[in-house]
């Protein structure tokens, strides 16, 4: 099961990932921001992914865990709390606004897609998803 969850996790961060980079390869995308892919059913699914990969390796080492190794479960802890919290997210949400903030289809993107949990896109996908 740590296998499964970690290798979902892996899989939606290189998606992301790989999907943004091809974004930004793209000139026509420039000064633009990605809503489309993954990007459309959550602002930060990289991120996501990298909570859940972690989350995944908790699962697979609590088998073995004794005594004070347990301790070592703030990991996953310390990963989603950095990145929603300190790091990843506000910044990149605060740089987000201060780009595209008060642009109608920037706000409406904000309206419609979570922040970091995942979920399909009202309406369906666009068309070039």
């Amino acid at each position: 099961i740590g296998f499964l969850i970690w290798a979902l996790g892996f899989g939606i961060e290189v998606v992301a990932d790989a999907q943004k980079s091809r974004f930004r390869a793209d000139p026509k995308n420039k000064g633009r921001f990605i809503d489309t892919g993954l990007w459309a059913w959550s602002r930060h699914p990289n991120y996501f992914g990298e909570i859940v990969l972690w989350i995944g390796v908790a699962i697979i080492a609590s088998p073995v865990l004794r005594g004070w190794q347990w301790v070592t479960l703030i990991s996953p802890v310390f990963v989603a709390v950095l990145l929603t919290r300190i790091s990843g997210v506000p910044i990149l949400e605060k740089r987000a606004d201060e780009k595209w903030g008060g642009q109608a289809d920037y706000e409406a993107y904000k309206e419609r897609t979570p922040v970091l949990i995942p979920r399909p896109p009202a309406g369906g996908p666009k068309k070039d998803e």
